[in-house]
C-alpha cells in the first residue's frame, strides 16, 4: 500500500484505505502507537473539516453495529460499544463501534475483510484540525487492524513501514510477512515489556563514538518506543544534551540560530548548503546500538529537519523528553524499511529510498495515486544512492517487474510572462502514454 504526505510538511504518513459497500474512501494516518482505526461519522458532534467525506453507515449494505456487550463500554442507550483514545499532545477520539468491509486498493494483495473501527463522534486537538480523516491503527490491542487480519488468518503476524526522505514524502507500507534483505538489521522487541513497539537500545554514538551514559537511560518507563505517528525523536534528559552536545562539537564551523518559531527553543544551525544529499559531509552519522550488538545507522536527515525561514539551515529533530522514555518518531526511519516482525519479537531496519520502494512493490492494475499535499516547498529533491541504495534487491520483490524506457524530444515555446506548469505537462504525458504519472 502506498504512503502520503510528508512527515515534517503534514506531521504525519497516511494510506488510504476504504470502508463498506459501495467502498467510501478515507486518508488515515500511519499509526503504531494506536490500537484503533477509525474516521469521522456522518453524524460526528464536533469533528473537523477533513480531507475526505464522512462516512456514511447508511450508505453501506454491509454496516453493522457493534452491540452492547459484557466486553465493551456502551453508549447512553445501552445499544452499541464506544471507544474512546486519548493521546499525549493532548488530542482524542470518541465515538461508536461499527463492523464493515474493509478494502486495501489495488496496490495491495490483500482482499476486503470485515473488520471493527471506530466511528467518530468527537475529535478533539490535532484530530480536529488535522487535513487526515482518521488513523489507521497498527498497535497492539483486540481493535487493531493487525491484530484482526492475523486472528482471520490473512496475513503473518508482521508488517512493513517505509518513510519517504526529507522534502520528499511518500512511501510504502505493507501488511503481512515479506521476505527481509540479507543485510537487514534487526533489535529485540519485547511484548511484555509495555504496550508499544520498543526496541533494546543500549548506546548512540556521534560520529563513531558513544556518548558516555548509563546504557539503562534508554530503559526507563515504556524504555525506547517506536511510534510512526509521532515526527520527532525524544530523549531522557541526560541523553538529549549527551546528543546535542557531541553534534554541536562535530560541526563548529557552522552558525548557530534561532529556530523558525519563537515559541520553540529549537537548535538550529546555518551555513550547512541547500543540497540535502550532501549534508553527510557536514553533520556527522550517528548510530544506534542494540542490546544484540547490532547498529542502526542515521544519516542527517534522521535527526534534522529543514529550517523554515533561512535557506541552508537545519534543526535538530531530537528533542529532550519530559519523562524517561526514549521515543522515536518517525524522522528517525525516513529512508528506512523497518519490518515489525511481531511474531518473533523483533524489529528490523534496512536503508533504501521510501519513496521508489512503493513502485518496486506496485503491481499493474494500480489506480493513479493521489496528490501529495504541498507546504509550497520543493518536493523535487533526489535522495543521493550513497545515502539511500536503490530499492530492493530482486528475491525480494513478490512478482516480476518489467520496465521499459521511451524518450523523446520536446519543443516548448514560451513567453517572459508565461511559466511553463511541468505538472500538468507530466499528467498530459502519462494520458496520452496511458500510464501512471508516476512513471513520467
Amino acid at each position: 500500500m502506498r504512503l502520503y504526505d510528508d512527515l515534517l510538511a503534514n506531521g504525519y504518513y497516511t494510506t488510504r484505505l476504504w470502508i463498506g459497500t459501495p467502498p467510501q474512501q478515507f486518508a488515515l494516518i500511519v499509526d503504531t502507537g494506536s490500537t484503533v482505526t477509525y474516521v469521522p461519522c456522518f453524524d460526528c458532534e464536533q469533528c473537523g473539516f477533513h480531507q475526505d467525506p464522512r462516512f456514511r453507515p447508511d450508505l453501506s449494505s454491509t454496516y453493522q453495529p457493534v452491540k452492547c456487550n459484557i466486553n465493551c463500554n456502551c453508549d447512553k442507550k445501552e445499544a452499541q460499544c464506544t471507544y474512546e483514545r486519548r493521546y499525549a499532545e493532548m488530542s482524542s477520539s470518541s465515538g461508536v463501534l461499527g463492523e464493515d468491509v474493509f478494502s486495501f486498493g489495488n496496490e495491495s494483495v490483500l482482499v476486503p475483510q470485515r473488520a471493527v473501527f471506530g466511528c467518530e463522534n468527537i475529535e478533539t486537538g490535532d484530530l480536529y484540525r488535522q487535513r487526515a480523516d482518521g488513523i489507521i491503527g497498527l498497535g497492539r490491542g483486540q481493535l487493531s487492524v493487525m491484530d484482526q487480519l492475523v486472528d482471520k488468518g490473512v496475513i503473518s503476524d508482521s508488517f512493513s513501514l517505509c518513510y519517504g526522505g526529507m522534502g520528499v514524502g511518500g512511501g510504502a507500507m505493507v501488511l503481512g510477512g515479506m521476505k527481509s534483505p540479507p543485510d537487514m538489521v534487526f533489535a529485540h522487541s519485547d511484548r511484555f515489556r509495555s504496550p508499544y513497539y520498543n526496541i533494546d537500545l543500549k548506546e548512540i554514538h556521534v560520529a563513531g563514538k558513544p556518548l558516555k551514559l548509563n546504557p539503562k537511560i534508554f530503559d526507563g518507563k515504556h524504555g525506547t518506543v517506536l511510534d510512526s505517528g509521532t515526527t520527532y525523536a525524544y530523549l531522557p534528559k541526560d541523553a538529549f544534551h549527551a546528543f546535542k552536545d557531541a553534534i554541536k562539537r562535530q560541526i563548529e564551523s557552522l552558525k548557530q540560530i534561532h529556530g523558525p518559531d519563537p515559541n520553540y527553543q529549537d537548535i538550529c544551525f546555518s551555513g550547512a548548503g541547500r543540497d540535502v544529499t550532501q549534508l553527510s559531509k557536514v553533520f556527522p552519522q550517528v548510530d544506534m546500538v542494540f542490546g544484540n550488538g547490532h547498529k542502526l545507522s542515521l544519516s542527517p536527515e534522521n535527526y534534522l529537519f529543514p529550517h523554515t525561514k533561512v535557506g541552508g539551515a537545519y534543526c535538530l529533530g531530537i528533542f529532550e523528553n519530559g519523562d524517561d522514555t526514549t521515543l522515536l518518531g518517525g524522522i528517525i526511519t525516513r529512508n528506512t524499511l523497518v519490518t515489525y516482525d511481531r511474531k518473533n519479537d523483533k524489529i528490523g531496519f534496512w536503508k533504501t529510498n521510501c519513496s521508489e520502494l512503493w513502485k518496486r512493490l506496485n503491481y499493474n492494475n494500480a489506480p493513479p495515486p493521489a496528490p501529495l499535499a504541498s507546504d509550497g516547498r520543493n518536493t523535487s529533491v533526489e535522495i543521493s544512492p550513497s545515502i539511500a541504495p536503490g530499492g530492493l534487491p530482486e528475491t525480494f520483490l513478490p512478482g516480476e517487474l518489467q520496465i521499459g524506457l521511451i524518450s523523446f524530444d520536446m519543443m516548448l515555446s514560451i513567453n517572459n510572462t508565461m511559466k511553463p506548469n511541468f505538472t500538468e505537462l507530466a499528467d498530459s504525458i502519462a494520458h496520452e502514454l496511458e500510464v501512471d504519472i508516476s512513471q513520467v
